[in-house]
């Protein structure tokens, strides 16, 4: 299948462009859809579910910044009836300070604006590597992409393995990898606007029929359902009503990282990162019994796994 694109940009003439000379560079590049506002583009996102989204930095209303927040958040794998595993961003901007600091991460790439076919050529580079990664990173027994069939004593040695390797690495430290889409983003949000620097220090939570304030450090990790967040602590469990969405906005993206659509966990409360046997990456969680899984779309966080 052809790799499927969506360009957003306010203005109709850089989008024009943008899509001419890709037509250069990558002529098999399907563009999808087109977006005039940062709101569009998170709309048409969520409807095409496309492999990689162009996104302009400076935006009327919602800026590129915002929209690949609201982006990042958008349903994936098997929350999506297609097993959408998101989107590579592009950012397009006339500002090389902001260019420069995704580019160096190498989490999202760039364009400067006009596009021209050198530099064009090598976001297509990277891009496509970044999605050929994406396939590497599929779990061992993931046929969703690629059927496959398994005789009984091949599947039997397969759990062995899996097994074996799960056991090894269950004591082990995880390694960080490069800092996340969230971590960069949020980075970016407050070079845009620096009023937009996390501020969130106490949570106010519901524990039994008392109210509690816990400070946000305290906290392990937050796992939302449609109703209620849970908000752990090493002695408290308690509920908040504000979503994984809202929380991911106002909390220092360094301190806690994304591992899935509902879950945050303090990146100084993790113990290990282990494989169960369907080779979802399982978070362990310092002091407690949980097993926190992280969605594919998160996967690249943990290097070596």
């Amino acid at each position: 299948m052809p790799i499927r694109a969506l360009i957003a940009d306010d203005e109709r003439l850089m989008r024009e462009q943008l899509r001419a000379r890709l037509a250069e560079v990558w002529p098999e590049l399907e563009i999808v859809a087109e977006a005039k506002n940062g709101l569009e583009a998170v709309q048409l996102t969520e409807a095409q579910h496309p492999d990689l989204v162009f996104l302009d930095i400076r935006m009327p209303g919602m800026t590129g910044i915002e929209a690949a927040r609201e982006i990042a958040q958008l349903p994936t794998d098997d929350d999506t009836p297609d097993g959408w595993r998101g989107c590579e961003l592009v950012f397009i901007t006339a500002y090389d300070q902001y260019a420069i600091e995704a580019f160096e991460q190498g989490v999202v790439d760039y364009v400067l604006k006009p596009a021209e076919r050198e530099r064009l050529t090598l976001t297509v580079q990277r891009v496509r590597a970044r999605l050929a990664q994406r396939l590497e990173s599929r779990p061992p027994n993931d046929d969703r992409d690629e059927p496959a069939t398994l005789s009984a004593s091949s599947a039997l040695s397969a759990a062995s393995a899996s097994s074996a390797a799960t056991a090894a690495v269950a004591d082990t430290a995880p390694t960080p990898a490069a800092p996340g889409l969230q971590q960069l983003l949020q980075k970016l949000a407050v070079q845009l606007n620096p009023a937009a620097a996390p501020r969130l220090r106490w949570i106010q939570a519901t524990v039994g029929q008392t109210i509690q304030m816990i400070a946000v450090e305290d906290v392990l990790f937050f796992v939302s359902d449609e109703k209620y967040t849970r908000v752990q602590t090493a002695s408290v469990e308690a509920l908040i009503r504000k979503p994984i969405k809202e929380l991911v906005e106002q909390l220092d993206a360094e301190l806690f990282w994304q591992i899935h659509r509902s879950t945050l966990v303090n990146a100084r409360a993790i113990a290990a990162v282990t494989r169960d046997l369907r080779g979802r990456q399982l978070v362990s969680v310092k002091g407690r019994t949980d097993k926190l899984e992280v969605s594919r779309s998160f996967a690249g966080l943990f290097k070596g796994m």
